[in-house]
């Protein structure tokens, strides 16, 4: 075997290499195309923010909510539950619009004593496809 003839045989190399990469920009085109038809990546952009709330029940029937640390949230994706009268949503309650951040509080009331009852901050997602609870306190047992 010669040695000079094997490093100036040039045949098969590129149409191998060719193949290989045809094959895979169209697996990988596939896959991209696939995902949108399917509608795979919905959720890719509605992952729940983190955030903490904390709880302070200042009379018997009267909580006030505070954004502690954490995302910056739409105040229309916010609700809070665990209230006699359901879900209240923190979009316009008590003059609060736009965005709620470290700092923001929210008062709710509750017409009745709470009395053990979990009160959540439940966010949910644009389209209403997803929900997560982003913080729950238990009330004091009166």
């Amino acid at each position: 075997m010669k040695i000079t003839k094997l490093f100036t045989e040039e045949r098969a190399v590129s149409p191998v290499i060719g193949v290989i990469l045809m094959v895979a920009i169209t697996v990988i085109l596939a896959a991209v195309i696939g995902t949108f038809v399917l509608n795979l990546g919905q959720g890719i952009q509605q992952t729940a923010p983190q955030a903490s709330f904390s709880f302070d029940y200042n009379t018997d029937t009267n909580v006030t909510i505070t954004h502690e640390t954490g995302d910056t949230i739409d105040a229309a994706r916010l609700t809070t539950s665990g209230l006699e009268a359901g879900s209240v949503e923190w979009d316009g309650h008590n003059g609060l619009t736009g965005s709620v951040s470290a700092g923001t509080s929210a008062e709710f009331n509750n017409s009745a004593n709470w009395d053990g009852e979990t009160v959540r901050v439940v966010w949910e997602s644009e389209d209403g496809s997803s929900s997560a609870t982003l913080s729950r306190s238990t009330a004091p047992t009166i």
